[in-house]
């Protein structure tokens, strides 16, 4: 097989070793022990996220949005918790106005629905400096109609970290008050578009009562809280999954924290 842009030599590429089935299921299960010694160091790291100190946000930050004027708070969209990536679409950025930043670009191309991340309270949203018109264009071109995207107006990209570089900056709400928790850049934001890695850099985290969280937190057990995208609040289609859910673990399978 030829692969593109590399000339095709006879063992120009140097394969590991070939085994049996059996030698094969030893060496899967030889590395799943270091996979489960990851999952483990993953969740006790979320762990310490959910017990960040919070950074009170004192100044009013206001976003251009497809409704109008809105603030900080409004993009809560009247959840608990925010999540906001600093996306790249504006003028001075390559592929503009066409396109917003090709990393950015595949950054929202990985985006789960956003339902997921609702059902746990919790808000996912994009901000860029580029007008509404342009983003709703761009949405609509890439398929990303599902994003809340907003165009920011003041100093808010520089004041949490993201003025000339992406980042993701996770708030939540406590009565109308709003409050940092987490952020995250770089390489950190290349796992960013799954639904459990937004949930993991919350403050609640995934709210699954296998986490190891404080004292309060809100908690209900793996899979029962999860549907459709387009079935959350539907009593009867939860009522369902949540049936197959109780079958399935009567049945012998695993808890939510297994690997």
């Amino acid at each position: 097989m030829k692969i593109k842009g590399v000339e095709n030599k006879k063992n120009q590429m140097k394969h590991p070793k070939i085994m049996s089935s059996q030698e094969w299921e030893t060496a899967r299960q030889e590395l799943l022990v270091k996979e489960k010694e990851l999952t483990r160091a993953r969740d006790a790291l979320a762990a310490e996220r959910r017990r960040m100190p919070w950074m009170a946000v004192e100044k009013k930050y206001e976003f251009d949005g497809p409704k109008g004027k809105a603030s900080l708070l409004d993009l809560f969209e009247g959840r608990r918790q925010l999540i906001v990536y600093r996306a790249f679409f504006e003028p001075g950025v390559v592929g503009w106005p066409e396109h917003a930043c090709v990393g950015c670009s595949m950054v929202a191309d990985q985006v789960a629905h956003p339902a997921h991340l609702n059902a746990r309270d919790t808000t996912l949203a994009f901000a860029s400096r580029a007008p509404q018109a342009e983003i709703e264009r761009l949405k609509q071109r890439m398929g990303w109609q599902f994003i809340p995207w907003y165009t920011m107006t003041d100093s808010f990209d520089k004041d949490f970290g993201v003025d000339e570089w992406h980042g993701t900056n996770a708030f939540i709400c406590d009565a109308d008050r709003v409050f940092r928790t987490y952020f995250v850049n770089s390489r950190g934001d290349e796992q960013m578009g799954n639904t459990w890695n937004y949930l993991d850099i919350t403050a609640l985290g995934r709210q699954e009562d296998w986490e190891d969280s404080p004292t309060g937190f809100p908690q209900t057990p793996p899979y029962e809280w999860w549907n459709w995208h387009d079935e959350y609040g539907n009593d009867e289609a939860s009522a369902k999954v949540l049936e197959q859910v109780r079958r399935g673990r009567a049945a012998g399978q695993a808890d939510g924290d297994d690997t």
